[in-house]
């Protein structure tokens, strides 16, 4: 049997309390090969299971219950494909935060706190009656007094010291775990936690929120049809938010939509190309673009909500991601075959059986027409059965994609995500393009020339003066000839070099004197 945590006096009963809602559901022997033995916390309820529900639903309701750590490490969990089998990632992609409401006179003291006055001396109207609510804070409806509809978020009182309790004993968990199973250790669960450490901290400072809504809002700048939220940074704080009140229609189905006077069609179109042109062009995303998060509003345009979690996605990986695309419309699986050796680096699994699995991939989902959800089921099946593991960047971007193609098949079925990404390749092209994008590659490039341009005239002189200085370094007779034309071929690359790197850096100069 695994060691049993040592745990701080300071994290004891919370311990016992996760240790009694696990025993309720089930999941004793889950608890203890995680180091929770009963003997060293508390006795079981003594309340059984029910034997109906599947381990997997049993598990998702406790996590549910044990609060928004354990729906976090449940979510990112659920992004596990590669590790899990769909039974589990289908029930914990169902985890939801939902909570009872508070009444406003409990938060009422960290919102004067926040606001630095009663919200009734702020806002020209404040309604005390929440709008929702989740695990992890509760929503507000307020107006400015220029009329304007606002919400606020609170963060419920006392959460931060349950949660990092919580991240103390799953990391202490996490590594009994990893250091007692070698199968626990394919889930790298020391690694996992210092994610959802990440997410969670993050999302408890409400200011990462609202810096997140501005970044994403700046991507979009010149896209009309994207509205995201404006933050009012003079009320915002790490507890609490104030951003613009959006009212739409959620993208549930296609019938609700028409009946608002939206058109399908067009929505589905434009949600696939936000989510490429974020995940593909842009490098950071929404990373949970599920209905709840996603308005529709007149005029067939698209709001996002809820920035609390975004995804960044660098240089790099959108190539190989472009890549991983294009083997299966192009029907490639040498170029999959490589993709998946990079992605899979230090798994020990020989080429051949990496190509074979992914000939197998081509033939089934390689065309025209790509369904993306089936695709990636078989892609992570695969994964599994070839014991390859997917970094964490790709698995966020993947089921980011798989949540928006789900909402889009809903009120369009049948919607093909492959057209979307063929319009998307031409906004990358479009973006490489562009002065943007080259903008600070010269500026870069100029400060390198800028350097070489002031050393080259004294390195030149030290090299000569070596050669003059030292009589053993002069080439023998016989290849005197050759040393000499060596010389002179150096010469003038470097000549040439420094008449290529000027001419960019004028180029660079010319470009930057247009901005």
């Amino acid at each position: 049997m695994m060691q049993t945590l040592r745990v701080a006096a300071r994290d004891r009963e919370r311990l016992a309390e996760i240790f009694r809602v696990g025993s309720r559901f089930g999941l004793t022997l889950v608890l203890e090969r995680l180091g929770l033995s009963p003997r060293d916390t508390v006795e079981a309820d003594g309340e059984a299971a029910d034997e109906p529900l599947s381990r997997p639903h049993r598990t998702r309701l406790a996590l549910e219950e044990l609060g928004p750590t354990f729906i976090k490490l449940g979510q990112i969990l659920a992004t596990r494909s590669d590790l899990l089998p769909p039974d589990w990632t289908a029930e914990l992609e169902r985890l939801h935060s939902g909570a009872p409401t508070l009444p406003f006179e409990t938060l009422r003291p960290a919102v004067e706190s926040a606001l630095g006055a009663p919200p009734e001396a702020i806002f020209a109207t404040f309604d005390p009656q929440p709008l929702a609510a989740a695990s992890m804070a509760q929503v507000h409806r307020a107006t400015l007094p220029d009329g304007r509809p606002v919400v606020l978020k609170i963060r419920r009182p006392d959460i931060r010291a349950r949660m990092e309790a919580d991240l103390r004993l799953i990391a202490q968990s996490a590594a009994v775990a990893e250091a007692a199973s070698a199968e626990a250790r394919r889930f790298a669960p020391v690694a996992m936690v210092r994610q959802l450490a990440e997410a969670v901290l993050g999302e408890l400072d409400f200011t990462n929120e609202g810096r997140n809504a501005d970044r994403l809002r700046a991507d979009f700048s010149g896209e009309p049809r994207v509205t995201i939220p404006a933050i009012h940074w003079q009320w915002t704080s790490q507890t609490l938010l104030v951003m613009d009140y959006v009212e739409g229609v959620a993208p549930s189905d296609g019938q609700r939509l028409e009946r608002a006077g939206i058109d399908p069609t067009t929505i589905a179109a434009l949600g696939a190309d936000i989510v490429l042109d974020m995940v593909l062009v842009n490098g950071r995303f929404h990373a949970d673009p599920h209905p709840g998060n996603l308005l529709c509003l007149p005029g067939d345009r698209l709001a996002l909500l809820d920035f609390g979690m975004i995804g960044h996605v660098s240089p790099r990986r959108r190539e190989e991601f472009i890549s991983f695309v294009q083997s299966f419309n192009l029907g490639d699986p040498d170029q999959l075959a490589d993709i998946l050796s990079l992605w899979s680096k230090g798994a020990e699994v020989p080429r051949e059986r990496i190509r074979s699995a992914a000939e197998r991939l081509i033939v089934r989902h390689g065309g025209e027409r790509l369904v993306l959800g089936d695709m990636v089921a078989d892609f992570m099946q695969l994964m599994r059965e070839e014991r390859l593991l997917m970094p964490p960047d790709l698995l966020l971007i993947f089921k980011a994609l798989i949540t928006m193609d789900g909402v889009l098949t809903a009120i369009q079925p049948g919607f093909d995500l492959s057209a979307a990404m063929r319009r998307s390749a031409l906004r990358i092209a479009r973006a490489r393009l562009s002065p943007d994008h080259w903008a600070p590659i010269l500026q870069s490039l100029a400060w390198e020339m800028a350097k070489i341009g002031d050393d080259a005239p004294r390195l030149l002189r030290a090299a000569i003066g070596r050669l003059e200085a030292d009589p053993a370094a002069e080439p023998a007779s016989q290849r005197d000839s050759q040393t000499a034309a060596a010389l002179r071929k150096g010469g003038i690359m470097i000549s040439a070099a420094l008449l290529a790197g000027f001419a960019m850096l004028a180029t660079a100069i010319a470009m930057f004197a247009g901005h």
